[in-house]
């Protein structure tokens, strides 16, 4: 269960923190900040996906470390990958810490990519699957789904349109001839939200889903085997800047390309931000307290 809302990150004394559902036409923020600012190599924009766990904590994370630092940080979240790489490439977002290679996000990279730069790999255990809770016994593999559309509504429930998960989806629908079933594009939320609903009911549901993601430690799930690799093998976890960003926040940069989560840091983190802590913002001072040696490293 999602007991804490993803997007309640707080602004602290030295942080600006701009919220707004979607980069309308990729604009510019009435909020000015980052290098594009001239005003210094110590304001920051970073944008995040909204509902995306990962994405969500890793941001709040580095968002309290760059406070302490006197860091200026501006959050902005963004509702698809497609706005948030274009605001990216466009100089309107300094950072993503949230790109997904060499599969995911491919597409987006391949577009701008003269106008990105990859600031390092800081998780590198990153899968995308297919999904149903434990209970459902007879299902174990993605060839396994097919003639049995009818017992999940003829559905596989799935995320944003634009997440490369759902291209990868897509192509594994129609690998493993799963004819009577269809892709229902929602968001993430909504997607959780069904994830929910069927397993207090214990109904047959299969989704997308991804590690790493809080979901595994609060539900029994099962990734279903992919013999065909369509849903691709594991996935490195990248922070992107545009073009430019290193050479102006030397500093920032030099610690994102030394930064690295382990599996179990990333586990206990979202644990932490998202079903402890009374907000993502607590939680994830927690555990910041309870990994104080993790933490100093980060700017070290």
């Amino acid at each position: 269960m999602r007991r804490k809302p993803f997007a309640r990150v707080v602004a602290g004394v030295a942080v600006a923190l701009t919220l707004s559902a979607t980069l309308a036409a990729c604009g510019k923020s009435k909020e000015v900040s980052g290098s594009a600012a001239g005003e210094g190599a110590k304001n920051v924009t970073i944008g995040v996906v909204q509902g995306w766990a990962d994405d969500q904590v890793v941001t709040e994370l580095w968002r309290q470390v760059l406070a302490k630092k006197g860091y200026h940080v501006t959050v902005r979240n963004i509702s698809d990958a497609g706005p948030m790489y274009t605001g990216l490439a466009g100089g309107d977002l300094d950072l993503y810490l949230d790109a997904w290679l060499p599969k995911t996000h491919k597409a987006y990279i391949d577009k701008y990519h003269s106008q990105l730069e990859d600031l390092g790999i800081w998780y590198d255990q990153a899968t995308l699957d297919i999904t149903v809770p434990a209970y459902v016994k007879d299902v174990n593999s993605i060839a396994d789904l097919k003639g049995k559309g009818s017992e999940f509504g003829g559905k596989i429930v799935g995320i944003e349109p634009g997440a490369g998960e759902m291209k990868a989806t897509k192509e594994t629908i129609q690998g493993y001839g799963l004819s009577d079933y269809t892709l229902q594009t929602s968001s993430t939320t909504a997607m959780l939200s069904a994830l929910k609903s069927a397993y207090a009911s214990k109904k047959p549901i299969v989704v997308t889903l991804w590690r790493p993601h809080w979901a595994y430690s609060q539900y029994e799930l099962k990734d279903l085997t992919d013999p065909k690799g369509l849903m691709g093998a594991k996935e490195k976890v990248h922070t992107y800047g545009h073009k430019g960003f290193a050479s102006s926040h030397r500093e920032l940069a030099g610690w994102l390309k030394n930064f690295r989560m382990t599996d179990a840091q990333m586990a206990s983190l979202e644990n932490a931000a998202l079903n402890k802590g009374t907000s993502v913002e607590a939680g994830v001072t927690n555990w910041m307290r309870a990994n104080a040696d993790f933490v100093e490293k980060m700017t070290a």
